[in-house]
């Protein structure tokens, strides 16, 4: 009963994990997409409790889906919440780029996780009581991946500050500089009536 209940949350958190993330490319409002990569991340860490790796899952809510997701809304409601339809009229290259990059990470990843686990993933694994803790991470972050946790970090801290940049010039448009030029230049002296210009007399000076 107990197996059946794990593969039944498996699925379920398999399940809502991949309709999250659909839904975050899918939709047209960046709120939403924004609540529904939430919703994936948490997710996420329902599929780290079943693979006994409390504290990353802890870190999956309180750091992604808590701290990360915050800046993210913020960016967004400091860029303002226009609706795009990014499918719209067909997908552009952009689109396409992304797609056959995702796909190829897949790929790797497949690859990867199939040469490196070979035939013990038909196995039960031993896991003792160090596995998923904050020391063997800790040591795992300092030792062996310590270059892709500072690149990452650097590469969150350049998107806060593009974010930030591109807010401000989204706001800085024709409307903060007064309007229109006219506006901007003062009012502009009418232009001399043709009667006005005409020496006096008019035909008799002809």
């Amino acid at each position: 009963m107990g197996n059946f209940l794990v593969w039944v949350v498996w699925v379920a958190a398999a399940f809502a994990c991949l309709g999250s993330a659909v839904a975050v490319i899918t939709f047209a409002n960046p709120f939403y997409s924004a609540l529904a990569l939430v919703g994936n991340l948490g997710s996420l860490a329902v599929l780290y409790l079943l693979l006994s790796a409390e504290f990353v899952a802890a870190a999956q809510v309180l750091v992604y889906a808590g701290a990360v997701m915050v800046m993210f809304l913020f960016v967004i409601a400091y860029l303002g919440g226009r609706a795009e339809t990014p499918w719209a009229g067909g997908p552009g290259w952009q689109a396409v780029a992304a797609v056959g990059a995702a796909g190829a990470l897949l790929v790797e990843i497949v690859v990867a996780v199939g040469l490196k686990a070979g035939g013990r993933l038909s196995e039960e694994a031993d896991v003792d009581a160090f596995f998923g803790g904050p020391h063997e991470i800790g040591r795992l972050f300092l030792t062996d991946h310590l270059l892709a946790f500072e690149i990452t970090s650097i590469v969150l801290l350049i998107a806060a500050i593009g974010g930030v940049i591109l807010g401000s010039n989204a706001r800085s448009g024709p409307e903060s500089t007064g309007g229109s030029p006219a506006r901007a230049g003062g009012t502009r002296s009418p232009a001399p009536s043709i009667s006005a210009a005409q020496p006096p007399g008019g035909e008799a000076a002809r």
